[in-house]
């Protein structure tokens, strides 16, 4: 995927996962299956979580990107490669260790789903105006740490992002269907 593909898919996914919790009841925004699994509210608040560093990573100038994460010493996996990796890494891991790693969210009710969604909307239009300013090659070179991943490229980690909000939205889709 080249740079403008990765923007579209990135716009594109976060525009539907959107759509799909600003859909839900106020009885389905806040329902969690007998605990064991993340309300709406909940997602929402851990795909913001986890692009708020990001977008703050493309901020930083590349001589700092470099200096305080290194290098790629390889290519850039696909699209499908890093899926695939990320769901091998997902069967061995619990909740809990997303939580410890940060990024487990906080109880979202909700009254707060207008601005959850406001905030996550403007956190994916500065990343997408900030990867426009990177240039191709910079995207194979530069490198960020994944907390469950590691080293990821920076196409890899906007690969990542691209389908880590597909992966939350099925997961409400599953919790609400099993209710």
């Amino acid at each position: 995927m080249d740079k403008q593909a990765i923007i579209q898919a990135l716009e594109k996914n976060h525009t539907a996962f959107l759509e799909y919790m600003n859909a839900l009841s106020e009885a389905e925004f806040d329902f969690s299956l007998k605990d064991e699994k993340w309300t709406a509210g909940q997602e929402m608040e851990h795909i913001i979580k986890s692009t708020s560093p990001l977008t703050l990573a493309f901020k930083m100038p590349k001589m700092a990107l470099k200096m305080q994460f290194g290098k790629a010493n390889r290519p850039s996996r696909s699209y499908d490669g890093l899926v695939e990796r990320y769901q091998e890494k997902l069967a061995t891991i619990t909740g809990v260790d997303a939580i410890a790693a940060g990024f487990g969210p906080d109880a979202k009710p909700f009254s707060e789903r207008e601005n959850l969604s406001e905030k996550l909307q403007k956190n994916i239009q500065k990343l997408s105006n900030l990867v426009g300013k990177f240039k191709e090659e910079d995207l194979d070179t530069y490198i960020l740490p994944h907390p469950l991943l590691g080293k990821l490229t920076l196409r890899e980690m906007l690969y990542f992002t691209i389908y880590h909000v597909e992966h939350h939205q099925r997961n409400s889709e599953r919790n609400l269907s099993a209710r």
